[in-house]
Protein backbone atom coordinates (compact mmCIF):
# COMPACT_ATOMS: atom_id res chain seq x y z
CA UNK A 1 0.00 0.00 0.00
CA UNK A 2 1.64 3.69 -1.00
CA UNK A 3 1.81 6.43 1.59
CA UNK A 4 -0.83 8.29 0.35
CA UNK A 5 -3.32 5.46 0.81
CA UNK A 6 -2.09 4.69 3.92
CA UNK A 7 -2.97 8.58 5.32
CA UNK A 8 -6.00 8.43 4.28
CA UNK A 9 -6.93 5.51 5.89
CA UNK A 10 -5.89 7.52 8.99
CA UNK A 11 -9.19 9.38 8.69
CA UNK A 12 -11.37 6.78 9.66
CA UNK A 13 -8.98 5.28 12.04
CA UNK A 14 -9.03 8.66 14.31
CA UNK A 15 -12.02 9.68 12.70
CA UNK A 16 -11.09 12.52 11.17
CA UNK A 17 -12.64 14.69 8.52
CA UNK A 18 -9.58 16.14 6.69
CA UNK A 19 -5.86 16.65 6.40
CA UNK A 20 -4.45 19.91 6.41
CA UNK A 21 -0.29 19.42 5.58
CA UNK A 22 2.15 21.96 4.64
CA UNK A 23 5.57 20.19 5.19
CA UNK A 24 7.04 20.65 1.53
CA UNK A 25 8.87 17.20 2.45
CA UNK A 26 6.05 15.07 3.55
CA UNK A 27 3.65 16.50 0.20
CA UNK A 28 6.56 15.18 -1.66
CA UNK A 29 6.86 11.77 0.33
CA UNK A 30 3.02 11.35 -0.45
CA UNK A 31 2.51 12.75 -4.03
CA UNK A 32 6.09 12.47 -5.61
CA UNK A 33 5.83 16.51 -5.73
CA UNK A 34 8.35 18.44 -4.65
CA UNK A 35 8.26 22.31 -4.26
CA UNK A 36 10.20 24.84 -1.58
CA UNK A 37 7.69 27.60 -1.43
CA UNK A 38 9.61 29.62 0.53
CA UNK A 39 7.00 31.60 2.83
CA UNK A 40 4.27 31.39 0.85
CA UNK A 41 1.66 28.51 1.19
CA UNK A 42 1.77 24.91 -0.22
CA UNK A 43 -0.89 23.03 1.66
CA UNK A 44 -1.91 19.27 0.53
CA UNK A 45 -5.75 19.18 1.78
CA UNK A 46 -7.04 15.14 2.03
CA UNK A 47 -10.19 14.20 2.44
CA UNK A 48 -11.57 10.33 1.99
CA UNK A 49 -12.39 10.58 -1.38
CA UNK A 50 -10.41 13.86 -2.65
CA UNK A 51 -6.80 14.78 -2.52
CA UNK A 52 -6.23 18.97 -3.81
CA UNK A 53 -2.80 20.72 -3.69
CA UNK A 54 -3.01 24.65 -3.17
CA UNK A 55 0.28 25.88 -4.81
CA UNK A 56 1.26 29.52 -5.66
CA UNK A 57 0.29 30.54 -9.28
CA UNK A 58 4.03 30.19 -10.34
CA UNK A 59 4.14 26.20 -9.84
CA UNK A 60 0.61 25.39 -10.94
CA UNK A 61 1.46 23.87 -14.27
CA UNK A 62 3.98 21.63 -13.00
CA UNK A 63 1.82 20.39 -10.04
CA UNK A 64 -0.77 19.58 -12.23
CA UNK A 65 1.57 16.91 -14.31
CA UNK A 66 1.36 14.90 -10.91
CA UNK A 67 -1.03 12.25 -11.14
CA UNK A 68 -1.49 11.39 -7.72
CA UNK A 69 -3.45 14.41 -7.11
CA UNK A 70 -6.76 15.09 -8.18
CA UNK A 71 -7.51 18.82 -7.87
CA UNK A 72 -4.62 21.53 -8.28
CA UNK A 73 -5.71 25.05 -7.03
CA UNK A 74 -3.35 27.86 -8.07
CA UNK A 75 -3.05 31.43 -6.45
CA UNK A 76 -1.63 34.69 -7.47
CA UNK A 77 0.55 36.55 -4.89
CA UNK A 78 -2.35 38.81 -4.33
CA UNK A 79 -5.10 36.16 -3.65
CA UNK A 80 -5.14 34.49 -0.05
CA UNK A 81 -4.66 31.01 -0.58
CA UNK A 82 -6.66 30.95 2.46
CA UNK A 83 -9.93 32.04 0.64
CA UNK A 84 -8.96 28.56 -2.26
CA UNK A 85 -8.80 26.50 0.96
CA UNK A 86 -12.00 27.75 2.19
CA UNK A 87 -13.99 27.70 -0.96
CA UNK A 88 -12.47 24.41 -1.90
CA UNK A 89 -13.42 22.79 1.29
CA UNK A 90 -17.47 25.00 1.16
CA UNK A 91 -19.07 21.45 0.35
CA UNK A 92 -17.95 19.95 3.61
CA UNK A 93 -19.22 19.89 7.04
CA UNK A 94 -16.25 21.16 8.70
CA UNK A 95 -17.33 23.18 11.54
CA UNK A 96 -17.51 20.33 14.04
CA UNK A 97 -15.04 18.11 12.60
CA UNK A 98 -11.47 17.01 13.59
CA UNK A 99 -8.44 18.02 11.60
CA UNK A 100 -5.44 16.19 11.31
CA UNK A 101 -2.18 18.46 11.26
CA UNK A 102 1.27 17.95 11.63
CA UNK A 103 1.68 19.11 15.11
CA UNK A 104 5.40 18.84 15.25
CA UNK A 105 5.85 21.50 11.41
CA UNK A 106 2.74 23.42 11.52
CA UNK A 107 3.47 26.97 12.79
CA UNK A 108 1.03 29.30 14.55
CA UNK A 109 0.28 31.65 12.27
CA UNK A 110 -1.43 28.70 9.74
CA UNK A 111 -3.01 27.06 12.84
CA UNK A 112 -4.48 30.01 13.70
CA UNK A 113 -5.76 30.86 10.20
CA UNK A 114 -7.08 27.18 9.48
CA UNK A 115 -8.90 27.98 13.25
CA UNK A 116 -10.56 31.32 11.96
CA UNK A 117 -11.61 28.55 8.95
CA UNK A 118 -13.14 26.60 11.21
CA UNK A 119 -13.45 28.03 14.88
CA UNK A 120 -15.57 24.81 16.00
CA UNK A 121 -13.39 21.93 14.58
CA UNK A 122 -11.10 20.30 16.55
CA UNK A 123 -7.55 19.73 15.74
CA UNK A 124 -5.66 16.23 15.95
CA UNK A 125 -1.88 15.40 15.69
CA UNK A 126 -1.23 13.34 12.71
CA UNK A 127 2.95 13.61 13.22
CA UNK A 128 3.13 9.92 14.77
CA UNK A 129 1.65 8.47 11.64
CA UNK A 130 3.66 10.50 9.22
CA UNK A 131 6.88 9.61 11.08
CA UNK A 132 5.82 5.70 11.05
CA UNK A 133 5.18 5.23 7.43
CA UNK A 134 8.64 7.49 6.82
CA UNK A 135 10.59 5.71 9.89
CA UNK A 136 11.69 2.50 6.87
CA UNK A 137 12.63 3.06 3.67
CA UNK A 138 12.07 1.62 0.27
CA UNK A 139 14.24 -0.16 -1.31
CA UNK A 140 14.05 2.57 -4.07
CA UNK A 141 14.65 5.10 -1.39
CA UNK A 142 17.36 3.20 -0.20
CA UNK A 143 19.01 3.91 -3.50
CA UNK A 144 19.17 7.29 -3.63
CA UNK A 145 20.53 7.22 0.06
CA UNK A 146 23.12 5.20 -1.15
CA UNK A 147 24.01 7.46 -3.72
CA UNK A 148 23.70 10.64 -1.26
CA UNK A 149 26.52 8.19 0.46
CA UNK A 150 29.00 7.54 -2.07
CA UNK A 151 29.06 11.03 -3.04
CA UNK A 152 29.56 12.15 0.50
CA UNK A 153 32.83 9.60 0.42
CA UNK A 154 33.56 11.89 -2.44
CA UNK A 155 33.23 15.02 -0.61
CA UNK A 156 35.17 13.43 2.13
CA UNK A 157 38.42 12.99 0.14
CA UNK A 158 38.17 16.31 -1.28
CA UNK A 159 38.17 18.09 1.80
CA UNK A 160 41.33 15.76 3.07
CA UNK A 161 43.07 16.29 -0.02
CA UNK A 162 42.60 20.00 0.34
CA UNK A 163 43.83 20.18 3.97
CA UNK A 164 47.46 22.38 3.99
CA UNK A 165 48.89 24.59 6.14
CA UNK A 166 47.76 28.34 6.79
CA UNK A 167 43.85 27.24 5.01
CA UNK A 168 41.33 28.49 6.77
CA UNK A 169 38.13 26.38 7.48
CA UNK A 170 35.69 28.52 5.54
CA UNK A 171 38.24 27.74 2.41
CA UNK A 172 38.17 24.30 2.83
CA UNK A 173 34.12 24.05 3.24
CA UNK A 174 34.12 26.23 -0.48
CA UNK A 175 36.56 23.86 -2.02
CA UNK A 176 34.25 20.83 -1.26
CA UNK A 177 30.93 22.36 -2.01
CA UNK A 178 32.67 23.56 -5.17
CA UNK A 179 33.56 20.26 -6.60
CA UNK A 180 30.35 18.69 -5.32
CA UNK A 181 28.65 21.29 -7.57
CA UNK A 182 31.14 20.36 -10.16
CA UNK A 183 29.60 16.64 -10.13
CA UNK A 184 25.83 17.71 -10.43
CA UNK A 185 25.24 17.80 -6.39
CA UNK A 186 22.81 20.77 -5.83
CA UNK A 187 22.25 20.57 -2.50
CA UNK A 188 24.56 19.95 0.61
CA UNK A 189 22.76 18.16 3.20
CA UNK A 190 23.16 21.07 5.65
CA UNK A 191 25.70 23.40 6.03
CA UNK A 192 29.48 21.83 5.86
CA UNK A 193 31.34 21.49 8.95
CA UNK A 194 34.91 21.81 8.61
CA UNK A 195 37.06 22.17 12.32
CA UNK A 196 40.56 22.27 13.21
CA UNK A 197 42.03 21.31 16.21
CA UNK A 198 40.16 23.19 19.70
CA UNK A 199 38.06 24.81 17.62
CA UNK A 200 36.09 21.32 16.96
CA UNK A 201 35.36 20.55 20.70
CA UNK A 202 32.27 22.32 19.73
CA UNK A 203 30.23 19.76 18.25
CA UNK A 204 28.10 22.00 16.01
CA UNK A 205 30.94 24.98 15.64
CA UNK A 206 30.68 27.17 12.78
CA UNK A 207 33.68 26.84 10.31
CA UNK A 208 35.50 30.63 9.77
CA UNK A 209 38.90 31.74 9.65
CA UNK A 210 40.73 29.51 12.23
CA UNK A 211 43.81 28.26 9.88
CA UNK A 212 45.28 25.36 10.17
CA UNK A 213 48.39 24.04 11.55
CA UNK A 214 50.59 21.22 12.12
CA UNK A 215 50.19 18.43 14.24
CA UNK A 216 46.49 18.66 15.31
CA UNK A 217 42.86 16.95 14.12
CA UNK A 218 40.76 18.46 11.84
CA UNK A 219 36.90 17.31 12.13
CA UNK A 220 34.36 16.97 9.25
CA UNK A 221 30.74 16.33 9.01
CA UNK A 222 28.60 16.22 5.74
CA UNK A 223 26.43 15.25 3.47
CA UNK A 224 24.97 16.04 0.18
CA UNK A 225 20.67 15.79 -1.09
CA UNK A 226 20.88 13.51 -3.86
CA UNK A 227 17.37 12.82 -5.92
CA UNK A 228 15.75 14.20 -3.01
CA UNK A 229 17.14 11.77 -0.41
CA UNK A 230 20.47 12.60 2.44
CA UNK A 231 23.68 11.43 3.49
CA UNK A 232 25.23 12.37 6.37
CA UNK A 233 28.88 11.86 7.79
CA UNK A 234 31.67 12.34 10.14
CA UNK A 235 35.71 11.67 10.11
CA UNK A 236 38.47 13.04 11.87
CA UNK A 237 41.59 13.21 10.81
CA UNK A 238 45.20 14.06 11.71
CA UNK A 239 47.11 16.68 9.75
CA UNK A 240 50.44 15.30 11.22
CA UNK A 241 51.52 13.78 13.89
CA UNK A 242 49.02 14.38 16.94
CA UNK A 243 49.88 13.49 20.65
CA UNK A 244 49.65 9.96 22.09
CA UNK A 245 46.84 11.54 24.11
CA UNK A 246 44.85 13.03 20.95
CA UNK A 247 45.05 9.02 19.58
CA UNK A 248 43.95 7.56 22.93
CA UNK A 249 40.81 9.53 22.79
CA UNK A 250 40.52 8.75 19.01
CA UNK A 251 40.92 5.12 19.46
CA UNK A 252 38.06 5.58 22.47
CA UNK A 253 35.54 7.01 20.50
CA UNK A 254 36.55 4.72 17.24
CA UNK A 255 35.63 1.72 19.67
CA UNK A 256 32.84 3.32 20.37
CA UNK A 257 31.38 3.86 17.20
CA UNK A 258 32.43 0.05 15.72
CA UNK A 259 31.21 -1.45 18.52
CA UNK A 260 27.47 -0.27 18.30
CA UNK A 261 27.22 -0.06 14.58
CA UNK A 262 28.30 -3.58 14.45
CA UNK A 263 25.53 -4.53 17.94
CA UNK A 264 22.37 -2.90 15.20
CA UNK A 265 20.09 -5.61 14.27
CA UNK A 266 16.15 -5.69 13.97
CA UNK A 267 14.31 -5.69 17.52
CA UNK A 268 16.98 -3.82 19.58
CA UNK A 269 15.68 -0.53 20.93
CA UNK A 270 17.13 2.98 20.07
CA UNK A 271 18.25 3.63 23.87
CA UNK A 272 20.34 0.26 23.86
CA UNK A 273 22.70 1.54 20.62
CA UNK A 274 23.02 4.19 22.66
CA UNK A 275 23.85 2.67 25.71
CA UNK A 276 26.54 0.92 23.92
CA UNK A 277 28.81 3.28 22.64
CA UNK A 278 27.93 5.78 25.78
CA UNK A 279 29.02 3.09 28.17
CA UNK A 280 32.31 2.62 25.72
CA UNK A 281 33.14 6.53 26.43
CA UNK A 282 31.93 6.21 30.14
CA UNK A 283 34.22 3.58 30.99
CA UNK A 284 37.11 5.40 29.55
CA UNK A 285 36.65 7.80 31.74
CA UNK A 286 34.95 10.48 29.01
CA UNK A 287 31.14 10.33 29.37
CA UNK A 288 30.53 13.69 30.73
CA UNK A 289 32.63 14.85 27.41
CA UNK A 290 30.02 12.84 25.16
CA UNK A 291 27.25 15.31 24.85
CA UNK A 292 24.70 14.44 22.64
CA UNK A 293 22.58 11.59 21.49
CA UNK A 294 23.94 8.90 19.29
CA UNK A 295 22.60 9.53 16.28
CA UNK A 296 19.29 10.26 14.66
CA UNK A 297 17.26 8.91 11.52
CA UNK A 298 17.28 10.17 7.89
CA UNK A 299 15.53 10.06 4.46
CA UNK A 300 14.43 13.29 3.07
CA UNK A 301 15.90 15.42 5.62
CA UNK A 302 19.27 14.46 7.58
CA UNK A 303 17.84 14.52 10.64
CA UNK A 304 14.42 12.68 11.06
CA UNK A 305 12.34 10.13 13.54
CA UNK A 306 13.56 8.47 15.47
CA UNK A 307 15.89 9.04 17.73
CA UNK A 308 19.46 7.06 18.94
CA UNK A 309 19.54 8.19 22.45
CA UNK A 310 19.11 7.36 25.91
CA UNK A 311 15.76 6.13 27.53
CA UNK A 312 14.11 6.18 24.04
CA UNK A 313 12.68 2.34 23.72
CA UNK A 314 12.00 2.21 20.17
CA UNK A 315 12.35 -1.01 18.68
CA UNK A 316 14.50 -0.98 15.51
CA UNK A 317 13.11 -3.00 12.06
CA UNK A 318 14.38 -3.87 9.15
CA UNK A 319 14.95 -0.39 6.64
CA UNK A 320 14.97 1.91 8.80
CA UNK A 321 17.94 4.55 8.49
CA UNK A 322 19.86 6.71 11.46
CA UNK A 323 23.66 7.61 12.19
CA UNK A 324 25.63 6.39 14.36
CA UNK A 325 28.01 9.50 15.95
CA UNK A 326 29.67 9.24 19.37
CA UNK A 327 31.83 12.20 20.01
CA UNK A 328 34.34 13.12 22.86
CA UNK A 329 35.07 16.97 23.06
CA UNK A 330 37.24 18.60 25.24
CA UNK A 331 37.37 22.65 25.94
CA UNK A 332 40.93 23.76 24.62
CA UNK A 333 41.74 20.44 23.33
CA UNK A 334 39.93 18.88 20.33
CA UNK A 335 36.20 17.09 19.26
CA UNK A 336 36.54 13.64 18.08
CA UNK A 337 33.20 12.58 16.17
CA UNK A 338 33.61 9.70 13.93
CA UNK A 339 29.76 8.69 12.22
CA UNK A 340 28.13 6.29 9.96
CA UNK A 341 24.76 6.38 8.92
CA UNK A 342 23.19 2.54 8.14
CA UNK A 343 20.29 1.30 6.81
CA UNK A 344 19.05 -2.02 9.10
CA UNK A 345 19.11 -5.29 7.73
CA UNK A 346 17.84 -8.55 8.30
CA UNK A 347 20.59 -9.58 10.73
CA UNK A 348 22.63 -6.77 11.08
CA UNK A 349 22.69 -2.80 9.47
CA UNK A 350 24.77 -1.60 6.13
CA UNK A 351 26.61 1.92 6.00
CA UNK A 352 26.20 3.96 3.77
CA UNK A 353 29.52 5.45 3.65
CA UNK A 354 33.20 3.83 3.32
CA UNK A 355 35.74 5.70 3.94
CA UNK A 356 37.78 4.56 6.57
CA UNK A 357 37.29 5.11 10.00
CA UNK A 358 40.69 4.41 11.16
CA UNK A 359 42.94 7.46 12.02
CA UNK A 360 43.82 8.84 8.71
CA UNK A 361 47.44 11.13 8.66
CA UNK A 362 47.59 13.59 6.05
CA UNK A 363 50.98 14.74 5.59
CA UNK A 364 52.25 18.40 6.36
CA UNK A 365 52.25 20.80 3.28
Amino acid sequence: MDPLTHLINTLSEQALSLLYIDNPLTINYLTGFLSNPHERVLALLITEQHTALIVPKMEENEAKENKVIDTVLGYKDEESPWEKIQNHLSGLQLNHASIGIESDYLIMDRYNQLKQLFPDATFESITSRIQNLKVTKTEGELEQMREAGRFADIALKVGFNALKTGIAEEEVVALIEYEMKKLGIKEMSFDTMVLFGDHAASPHGTPGKRTLQPNELVLFDLGVVYNGYTSDVSRTVAYGEVSSKIKDLYEVVLQAQKTAQAAVKPEMTTGSIDSIARDIISQAGYGDYFIHRLGHGLGQSVHEYPDIAPGTRLSIKKGMCFSIEPGIYIEGLAGIRIEDCVVVTDSGSEPFTETTKELIVVPVK
